[in-house]
């Protein structure tokens, strides 16, 4: 952690030349306070970064092994039944899977390290170029999920807030639970036959303009805004029972300030990290929804790595969904701690 504290140093100097430059005085215990609240944010940060390497290890290893336990020969399946034995020798060697289970486990690492993902067999291409073709459209996806999640979920939960125990609350309570019941699987197909099939408002499938990815979006946001709503609502009870709400209510500010300008910003504190949490679940979502709608993702690239037996591919797209999860966290758990100092300590 040395380094972590000559981090800390580092940036307390910088803050106090800033400071001179503008012909403050520079007080030292200022600098005191600056440096130990840098090194504890920067330990935090450094200690959470420890943790995403077994994390990142676990995942991968396990995909590695599952996947070589799927009955099949993938270099057969890639040549056809016709191809000869010397012709299957050959692909193997050139793949690396003519050595033993270990040994292309130790391989595939030292590949990773230098940022070899190994070679895809059916596209006969590098894997990382393949993975990075389709992860933009992953994450495009996935970010309009979180927003039309989030679109909905944060007026309904604090309208259900507001009005508790009403109508209003009541039937909202309810769409948010048939939200958790109704699976994307079934959700996606219903979208495509009423708003694309009867009503031709919107494309079936594939990609390239915004009007195809309304659909996508909101069948992955559903359950996401189902969940956040009922977060949103009770984060909001909690704090309109506050008593600085009280006292902003007796000071004669108008009900839309004391909700939204002072409630809803200290409601969001626990949302945000729910929010870094379901990225995940969004990001393992794109599977189903990706090869409903015919999104050119990694989602849809998985499942047809996995129906080809192609290693390289499905351990390289785990890898970086892997990867996304965990830098997601890791963000989310820096804005939190920002958020919340009692979490630094």
């Amino acid at each position: 952690m040395t380094s972590v504290s000559s981090v800390a140093k580092g940036f307390c100097r910088s803050l106090s030349a800033i400071s001179r430059d503008d012909g403050d005085s520079g007080d030292s215990n200022e600098s005191s306070i600056c440096y130990h609240t840098a090194n504890l944010v920067l330990r935090y940060l450094a200690t959470r970064l420890l943790y995403m390497i077994p994390v990142l290890w676990l995942v991968v290893s396990v995909v590695f092994l599952l996947i070589h336990l799927v009955p099949g020969d993938p270099i057969q399946q890639m040549l056809g039944e016709g191809a000869s034995t010397a012709d299957m020798q050959a692909a193997r060697h050139a793949y690396g899977l003519d050595v033993p289970l270990p040994q292309q486990y130790v391989n595939y690492w030292k590949g990773v390290l230098r940022g070899d993902l190994g070679r895809s067999l059916r596209f006969d291409q590098p894997v990382s170029s393949v993975v990075l073709q389709r992860y933009p459209s992953t994450i495009q996806l996935t970010l309009a999920a979180m927003i039309v999640a989030l679109l909905i979920s944060i007026p309904a939960g604090v309208r259900s807030a507001r009005r508790r125990n009403h109508w209003d609350d009541r039937l909202l309570s309810f769409v948010s639970l048939w939200g958790l019941s109704f699976p994307n699987f079934a959700l996606g197909p219903i979208l495509i036959l009423f708003f694309a099939i009867r009503l031709g408002l919107l494309p079936v499938s594939g990609s390239g303009t915004v009007a195809h990815l309304v659909l996508p979006a909101i069948t992955m946001g559903a359950s996401l805004a189902a969940i956040l709503t009922r977060m949103v609502r009770t984060a909001m009870l909690e704090e309109l029972a506050q008593d600085y709400i009280r006292t902003a209510r007796a000071k004669g500010l108008s009900e839309n300030v004391v909700v939204y300008k002072h409630a809803l910003r200290n409601a969001l504190v626990p949302v945000l990290t729910v929010v870094g949490l379901q990225f995940g679940a969004l990001l393992a979502g794109t599977i189903v929804t990706e090869t409903i709608f015919s999104w050119p993702g990694i989602g849809r690239l998985t499942i047809a790595a996995i129906s080809n037996r192609d290693y390289y591919l499905v351990e390289g797209c785990i890898l970086m969904i892997g990867l996304t999860y965990v830098v997601v966290n890791f963000l989310t758990d820096m804005l939190y701690s920002l958020a919340n100092p009692r979490i630094r300590q």
